[in-house]
């Protein structure tokens, strides 16, 4: 039965009429979340991206309205026209701000039909996410989804003006760069007009970024697009988004600063929490000596001990062959939580899946201290071992003997694990770090060389400078993360101006100046102009949006993003080309045959 239509455009969203607006007439438009038959009445729950209003059709008000709201289904787009009244009593739904009124219609427009949905549209669904992410467009309706999208606009706001307020400039860098080696693996893109030529999509503006410098410029920053071929993960997209930084004439404590002040604006705007600024520091060593970790969570208080102290001189071989051979004994301690066995066999598993030759647990018990290796120490050692920890009766020990990075892995692991399984992280605590003075370079055993741990243009520290010549790998660079409950969700360097700091670090990379030239020419041309003191840093954006909505996916906050094997089900992407189109491009496939 066609309904007139409704000439009126729509007076308010669905979440915005009160008790304030009762008696008033109101024209509202959106989606069928609910339609209920209470005998005579029919009710609607009216969705749109704002809230939820009640519409109730009375066939005393319109018998043909009435007739009409008999045909609406959920997920219809419709637009209502009638009086804003008060809901009778007890019917009230005090969780809504719309919760104490509703609107008597008596006009009804249907605007379009929707087919029966493949979920229901509500927060508290149970849906495979291949099946939302291929109707993304139904699953973008659900509240939820919507918080996450605002919370990542405001984020974009909050950071626009923060950075427009300091002087920053917003420079778009290119999509379609040179490959370059550093990093992941490149997406390419061919050239129809250089044939056998191809662009790659750019994993970082780095380079660009630091010839902006060089440019003069002084303050870059941009929300960006990165592109990485990469083997995912929960928290990796093939496209990312950061926040890239860069300045002149600065050293790292002004990045500190401007970084701490757009996250304290971010938090203000996009979650409404005040951040307690500066942020605490703690050196990279410190961090893995500690936590066993480049990015602690320090929701909770587990540090680990270093037992060399304690066990200097052990009988005890397997300790006395670490030791000797120049490596580490590290415990953490477990507070106050009754083990049972077949958790401490579960533990020891676990730490020889992660790579450790062994773990030994102590049982701090009224009955004096239980362990496996009890018979091999001295209880002059046991004693020293417990009182080393602070453990007291109802403690548990864990212990790893190793190398001091494979301890430190090790231990940083189960501390994690332990922290999660025990309840001990305080959940609603954002905590933030700088985790400062990374190694400049890693030695790759393979490759028998010295690698860039951050890129071959960090800035090693001042003082350390001597080292280049005498033991590389211990050059501390000026490269700093920012990290949050765990999460490294930004970092950054000083980067080398000068020549002779930059050939220095060419020679420790065993790279000679025309390797570095082919592989960053146009950077290494750009520095022969005058390049000022410069320094940066990259936020990513999507794990700071994740952390705010407190979604467990960077996938919840991104609107359209790929799933765990790159592909986005929406749109079927990556997808065939047809063969006129590789043709064009100089391109033949060497595919595998089909069986």
């Amino acid at each position: 039965e066609m309904i007139d239509k409704i000439p009126e455009k729509r007076t308010s969203s669905c979440g915005a009429l009160d008790e304030s607006c009762i008696g008033k007439e109101a024209v509202l438009a959106g989606w069928v979340n609910r339609r209920r038959d209470h005998g005579g009445l029919i009710f609607i729950d009216l969705r749109d991206r704002e809230g939820l209003t009640q519409v109730v059709f009375n066939p005393e008000t319109s018998a043909q309205v009435h007739a009409a709201a008999h045909h609406i289904k959920n997920e219809y787009v419709v637009k209502v026209k009638g009086t804003v009244r008060r809901r009778p009593e007890g019917t009230e739904n005090t969780e809504l701000k719309t919760g104490m009124i509703e609107i008597l219609a008596d006009k009804l427009e249907i605007l379009n039909v929707s087919k029966p949905v493949p979920f229901q549209i509500g927060d508290d669904i149970e849906v495979a996410e291949d099946i939302r992410l291929k109707y993304r467009y139904l699953d973008l309706r659900r509240p939820i989804m919507y918080k996450s999208l605002l919370a990542r606009h405001k984020i974009y706001m909050a950071t626009r003006n923060y950075m427009n307020e300091h002087s920053f400039l917003e420079v778009e860098t290119p999509m379609l760069t040179k490959s370059t080696p550093e990093g992941s693996r490149d997406y390419l893109v061919p050239s129809r007009v250089n044939p056998g030529k191809f662009y790659a999509l750019p994993q970082s503006p780095q380079l660009y970024k630091q010839i902006l410098m060089v440019a003069g410029v002084e303050k870059y920053f941009q929300i960006v697009k990165c592109f990485r071929d990469e083997d995912l993960r929960a928290d990796r997209q093939p496209e990312f988004t950061q926040i890239d930084v860069e300045m002149s004439f600065i050293d790292r404590e002004d990045i500190y600063g401007i970084t701490e002040g757009l996250i304290a604006r971010i938090f203000a705007e996009a979650a409404g929490i005040k951040l307690n600024l500066p942020f605490p520091r703690l050196a990279y060593f410190e961090a893995m000596d500690k936590y066993g970790s480049d990015k602690p969570d320090l929701r909770f208080d587990m540090k680990m001990t270093d037992l060399r102290g304690a066990l200097t001189g052990t009988a005890f071989n397997v300790f006395k062959r670490i030791l000797e051979g120049g490596g580490s004994i590290k415990a953490l301690r477990l507070a106050g939580q009754e083990l049972s066995r077949s958790e401490l066999d579960k533990i020891t598993a676990m730490a020889t899946e992660l790579g450790a030759s062994g773990l030994v647990w102590m049982r701090v018990t009224d009955k004096g201290v239980i362990s496996p290796v009890s018979k091999f120490l001295s209880a002059e050692e046991i004693s020293a071992v417990v009182s080393s920890c602070g453990a007291v009766i109802g403690d548990t020990l864990f212990i790893v003997a190793d190398r001091w990075a494979e301890a430190c892995r090790v231990l940083g692991s189960l501390r994690l694990y332990l922290g999660e399984k025990y309840g001990l992280i305080r959940k609603d605590e954002y905590n933030f770090l700088w985790v400062t003075d990374f190694p400049l370079l890693e030695y790759d055993e393979k490759e028998k060389r010295y690698a860039a741990c951050h890129h071959p243009f960090t800035s090693p520290l001042d003082e350390d400078l001597g080292y280049f010549e005498s033991d590389p790998g211990k050059i501390r660079a000026k490269a700093y993360d920012i990290v949050l409950n765990g999460n490294e969700i930004g970092g950054g360097s000083i980067r080398i101006h000068r020549r002779e700091v930059q050939m220095k670090m060419f020679t420790a990379l065993n790279m000679s100046e025309e390797e570095a030239k082919d592989k960053f020419g146009f950077l290494m041309d750009a520095f022969e102009y005058g390049a000022p003191p410069h320094g940066g840093i990259a936020l990513g954006l999507d794990r700071i949006a994740m952390l705010i909505a407190k979604r467990k996916s960077i996938r919840d906050v991104i609107a359209f993003p790929k799933n765990q094997s790159a592909v986005c089900p929406l749109s079927n992407a990556p997808y065939f080309v047809s063969g006129d189109q590789l043709k064009e491009l100089s391109i033949k496939l060497d595919l595998p045959d089909k069986d």
